[in-house]
């Protein structure tokens, strides 16, 4: 058995894992024992009363987080002409067609969001494996298949995140960094949990959601009252 280190001790010692804590009190304990090195990342997973494997159970969609994510997303845009115009001076990273095609099959891939115009989605539609197991194949559904590029990079930028379901029925993302003020995350925690309630499935059966917890990079993960999540 691995030894625990002097903090996850300490860790395991001060916080209750079966104890259900209410968000402003998960939230003071995460940031009293937060690292005073590096700005942590808060996240909530939730587990969802789903199989993802139907599709009538399948949860996934977008939201914009209020005080945005504290991440600098990285985006990039297939458009041509004035919408290639449009996506850069709203913010894109890297705008192209067939170029972008290539750089992409090539390895480049540091993107955290792609965009395209519809009429660019037979050259997109190449890097299918490239794109999709990443989990950046532009999607209409999710508004990344858009000719409305400048507000989709607008949007991306600005604080918007993606939500998928697992194969294990979790659902998780970073809400903002510690740093944020508390009413900060309990915005954006409000807003991620309300687009996860508002996305259940017809196919969902029972209790949707079923557990709620709260962690950051380097703290313990807290289980939150799910009494506190509306339409739980």
């Amino acid at each position: 058995m691995a030894k625990l280190s002097k903090k996850q001790k300490m860790l395991a010692e001060k916080f209750d894992s079966e104890k259900l804590y209410g968000f402003d009190e998960a939230l003071a304990a995460l940031k009293e024992v937060a690292s005073k090195k590096f700005d942590e990342t808060v996240e909530v997973a939730l587990n969802l009363g789903v199989d993802p494997r139907h599709a009538d159970q399948m949860v996934r969609g977008m939201v914009s987080l209020p005080a945005g994510t504290g991440k600098e997303m990285r985006v990039a845009v297939f458009a041509k002409g004035d919408k290639a115009d449009e996506a850069l001076k709203a913010g894109a990273d890297k705008v192209g067609a067939e170029d972008l095609m290539e750089d992409m099959q090539a390895g480049n891939l540091n993107y955290d969001r792609v965009i395209a115009t519809p009429d660019m989605m037979g050259v997109v539609g190449r890097l299918g494996k490239v794109l999709g197991p990443k989990g950046l194949m532009p999607n209409p559904k999710l508004g990344t298949v858009t000719p409305n590029v400048a507000q989709a990079v607008k949007d991306a930028k600005g604080g918007q995140v993606e939500f998928r379901v697992e194969k294990q029925g979790i659902i998780h993302s970073g809400i903002g960094k510690i740093s944020f003020t508390d009413d900060q995350l309990k915005q954006n925690f409000s807003a991620f949990v309300d687009a996860i309630v508002k996305a259940r499935p017809s196919g969902a059966k029972g209790k949707y959601v079923r557990k709620v917890s709260l962690t950051s990079t380097m703290g313990p993960g807290l289980k939150i009252d799910t009494a506190e999540v509306e339409g739980a």
